[in-house]
């Protein structure tokens, strides 16, 4: 959901080896960057409009595991998108993907992948020998292009936390471009409830599990975009899983509920406020006009378009953009913009080095906050706001799947990219919570959400979740297998495994009539929404 999600930027972010960063058991997933790429008219209205259609398409128990895990995220292209590794198949091998809380699918180029440019790592299924195959059919359309190919079932790890069985696409055909250097697919980071495919997303399974000590995944994402000694790839930040990394931040991690009248979907939250050079910018708090997408996959930051207009008429010097960029407003390069965005009562601040994006002609740089309904663009009941990477390289992100919400706190002083500015109270009522964040051995496993759509996925596999396993320690030997667990069911399995190999054991998922009756499964979303 990049300069992650800006036109044909890096969309897909890898997940490096799991490595441990202070001796602790946790393991933490390096972010790396890549060197900036200057955008094109162009490019800039299809980044725009790509972060618009991501999020306006159409206008049995288990015992509790106390772990953590990190993965290594790599900064791409100077901040334009976020990838990390995960471990497939088996014997598991290692695949970058780009890192999107804004979308909830995994998808990987396979072998004879069509459009894929030449040196990019595939996914050969015939090498992994616990694969389980589908003749049913996808398509998933994206803004600046289109993926297609078949889904698929196999062994899935990250951080050293492993499901058996988790569903995912194989990609035959990629829009040239689409991905390029060593980002192999994308994994999605949000609710089931949004998943093109229906199927569980990976983490939030492992989640619903109690695989966790916490029911949370927390990013830390670095800066280089005013680097200009930065390379094509750079160190990222990390990506904890089950818990927070108290050496990345300072203070409590103020949490703001995804509103109980909202199904869990994207990680939606209420902005309240966004502060301009000094100067306070309301927003409207009728129904969903002040729910926020908090997307690790965009690249910038969304608005409707007349606050943005409020925004930037605090701003002396900016201008509008006309033609291709229509929705975008420029600002003198020379003028350091001060912005803050308000969740509850907690307001934290942007640094100035992420609102000037790029240098366009003159003194005029691009300013980080666009027009998402630009050009007449209904919301077509998606969000309102998209508030990606700009924001989020200045605080310390936590998402919480129980209770749904989403947090943040403010960066050590010693951490890369933190800002100067802590996040301040607007009210004398704390809504924070002490970090790092304690174990909640009373909490249930998140219970399945479920729209109003039929899912044929969770209709075909009822019963029979992916099951997690993996206790991650001090260091994880990459490319081995890690043990797992086999779920529960009666069903023959509508996934093939190649002839002659292993299959998992236990029950096979039930109910696959109906998953045979989807031939094509379309699946409408902005990539990352990166540049």
């Amino acid at each position: 959901m990049y300069w992650t999600t800006l036109i044909p930027l890096a969309y897909f972010l890898s997940l490096s080896a799991a490595v441990p960063l202070d001796g602790s058991s946790s393991l933490h997933v390096p972010l790396s960057r890549r060197a900036p790429k200057t955008k094109t008219p162009e490019q800039l209205a299809a980044y725009r409009q790509h972060v618009s259609k991501k999020f306006r398409p159409n206008a049995s128990s288990h015992s509790k595991r106390a772990s953590t895990g990190t993965v290594s995220i790599t900064n791409e292209n100077a901040d334009s998108s976020y990838f990390g590794t995960i471990q497939v198949g088996t014997p598991s091998k290692d695949y970058n993907v780009i890192l999107d809380t804004g979308s909830s699918d995994l998808w990987l180029a396979t072998t004879g992948c069509q459009g894929c440019d030449s040196g990019i790592p595939l996914f050969n299924p015939s090498s992994s020998s616990t694969l389980g195959t589908s003749t049913d059919q996808l398509t998933i359309n994206y803004g600046s292009g289109s993926v297609a190919g078949t889904l698929a079932q196999d062994t899935v790890s990250i951080a050293g936390f492993t499901i058996s069985k988790q569903i995912f696409a194989t990609a035959t055909e990629v829009s040239q471009g689409l991905i390029e250097d060593d980002i192999t697919g994308l994994l999605g980071l949000a609710f089931q409830t949004i998943a093109s495919t229906q199927a569980l997303p990976l983490v939030q399974a492992l989640a619903q599990q109690n695989t966790f000590t916490d029911p949370i995944m927390s990013f830390y994402l670095t800066r280089f975009l005013d680097d200009p000694q930065a390379q094509t790839e750079e160190p990222g930040g990390t990506l904890t899983l089950g818990g927070t990394n108290s050496s990345l931040m300072q203070g409590n991690v103020d949490f703001v509920d995804i509103p109980s009248s909202v199904t869990p979907s994207f990680w939606l939250i209420p902005l309240t406020q966004v502060t301009v050079q000094g100067t306070n910018v309301a927003i409207s708090q009728s129904g969903t006009d002040s729910l926020a997408a908090i997307d690790t996959g965009t690249t910038l930051i969304g608005g409707p378009t007349d606050v943005v207009t409020q925004i930037y008429s605090n701003i002396k010097g900016s201008q509008q953009g006309t033609g291709q960029l229509e929705g975008y407003w420029t600002i003198p390069c020379n003028t350091d913009v001060n912005v803050a965005m308000t969740f509850s009562s907690q307001s934290w601040p942007i640094s100035p080095a992420d609102f000037s994006v790029q240098q366009l002609q003159g003194n005029q740089c691009l300013g980080a906050i666009f027009e998402l309904d630009a050009g007449g663009q209904s919301s077509g009941g998606g969000p309102d706001w998209v508030i990606g990477d700009t924001f989020l390289k200045n605080v310390y992100s936590v998402f919480r799947y129980t209770p749904p919400s989403v947090g943040f706190a403010q960066l050590a002083s010693s951490v890369q990219g933190s800002s100067s500015t802590s996040g301040t109270s607007t009210d004398h009522k704390s809504t924070s919570t002490p970090a790092p964040i304690s174990s909640h051995s009373t909490r249930s496993p998140l219970s399945s959400s479920s729209s109003n759509e039929t899912s044929f996925v969770s209709s075909s596999f009822s019963g029979s979740t992916p099951t997690a396993s993996g206790t991650p320690q001090g260091s994880k030997t990459r490319g081995n297998p890690l043990p797992t667990g086999t779920p529960s069911g009666s069903a023959s399995n509508p996934f093939s495994t190649p002839s002659g190999s292993p299959t998992s054991s236990g029950a096979s998922p039930s109910a696959v009539a109906s998953v045979l009756l989807v031939a094509t499964v379309l699946m409408v979303r902005t990539l990352g929404l990166m540049w």
